[in-house]
């Protein structure tokens, strides 16, 4: 039997995004129903576990601003919920093509602190670590937990009055009478005024299936998903595991690496593999699939060797053996940018290229700027029919 319910906002996708966008949304008294297709920061998702790094250094200032207001919505957040959401870590920047000193240059312009070293000087303050660049290193980094975070900002909606259903597995959004009507894989309906689609993964496969205005459609970029692999090294000095475990700060940074023959990033890796260890992944180094559907859960062991490598050359302070794995998505398109904007009442959010966790409680506030009529999100965000290298 069908099932109705109705809403003002229906919000597909109960990640960081679409947790955000209902928080921000339920604060304001809207009536908001989230539809998430499996549980909330699902590990088949984005969003699960509570390893990711927040970071502040970017080329480009304006996205250096932008976590600068982030960071407004995550003491925000931390004080509402009551919980600690980001463990402080500093952060470390090298190789050539990362480019630590036009890093410097954004970060400076807004006013972030941080501090620019020599290879021997990083050398002898984290010798742990090994490097190849002046590095870059920013104190007001972390590690956030992102499955912590969701739940924070769903607990919050909720108690706002937003409803969150689970195992609803959206398929369309159609026009009906007045606004849409949501359906249901097993044909459930919601009816609603404006439909906020933050699929992740999922994106891809769910376009087809949106009622989105034909030019809207046409301007959308490429989106590509990557099943990314991600690897759990231990540490040589059991002390860091200790610590990393019970205490506010981590004794390890999180750093991001990017040399000609290699990218990757690093963090303290949390409850996710016991507090034991780094977790580190080649920055979009996995297979490219379809959307999420495609995802078999299964490690590229070429990539793992790659992985691996990369730790006996930069990481002595760990050791070369993996004691943990898992996949993750990437949804990217070309430009990196995140992609928000809406086609009538229908608005499409995808934090992409593997940067939209740090930036998790503003998402909800660009989302509602954008379906209360404001132009803060469109410009940047705003779809533009960019295409991969070689896709016409």
């Amino acid at each position: 039997m069908t099932t109705t319910e109705s809403a003002t906002y229906a919000i597909i996708g109960a990640g960081l995004a679409g947790a955000s966008a209902a928080w921000r949304l339920a604060q304001t008294g809207a009536d908001v129903i989230v539809l998430e297709r499996d549980v909330p920061a699902s590990a088949l998702g984005s969003s699960h576990g509570s390893a990711r790094i927040f970071r502040y250094a970017y080329p480009d200032p304006f996205y250096v601003d932008l976590v600068v207001q982030a960071k407004r919505g995550w003491d925000e957040l931390e004080a509402a919920s009551g919980e600690r959401l980001i463990t402080s870590s500093g952060s470390l920047d090298f190789g050539v093509v990362r480019d630590p000193h036009g890093l410097a240059r954004a970060l400076e312009s807004e006013g972030v602190a941080h501090e620019l070293l020599t290879a021997a000087e990083a050398r002898s303050r984290w010798p742990q670590l090994d490097f190849d660049s002046d590095v870059l290193w920013h104190p007001g980094a972390g590690v956030l937990d992102a499955e912590g975070t969701v739940e924070a900002m769903l607990h919050l909606a909720e108690a706002a009055g937003a409803r969150v259903r689970t195992g609803w597995a959206a398929a369309s959004v159609r026009h009906a009478s007045t606004g849409y009507l949501v359906t249901s894989e097993t044909g459930e309906t919601v009816h609603v005024a404006q439909v906020i689609v933050a699929a992740g993964g999922w994106l891809p496969a769910l376009l087809s299936g949106l009622d989105l205005p034909s030019g809207f459609v046409d301007a959308l970029p490429q989106f590509e998903v990557r099943q990314e692999n991600a690897f759990h090294f231990p540490y040589r000095d059991a002390a860091d595991a200790g610590e990393a475990a019970a205490d506010a700060a981590t004794s390890w940074p999180t750093f991001i690496y990017k040399g000609e023959e290699i990218q990757t990033y690093s963090l303290p890796g949390g409850r996710d593999a016991g507090f034991r260890g780094q977790k580190i992944a080649e920055y979009n180094g996995g297979r490219v699939i379809p959307s999420a559907f495609a995802q078999d859960g299964l490690i590229d062991p070429a990539n793992r060797t790659r992985v691996t490598g990369f730790v006996e050359r930069f990481a002595p302070g760990m050791v070369p053996e993996s004691y943990a794995e898992t996949t993750c998505l990437f949804t990217n398109v070309p430009r990196d940018d995140m992609i928000i904007d809406r086609g009538e009442g229908i608005t499409i959010v995808s934090p992409c290229s593997g940067q939209g966790a740090k930036f998790a409680p503003l998402l909800g506030e660009l989302v509602l700027d954008l379906v209360a009529g404001s132009e803060r999100a469109t410009d940047r965000f705003r779809a533009a029919g960019q295409r991969f290298a070689g896709v016409s």
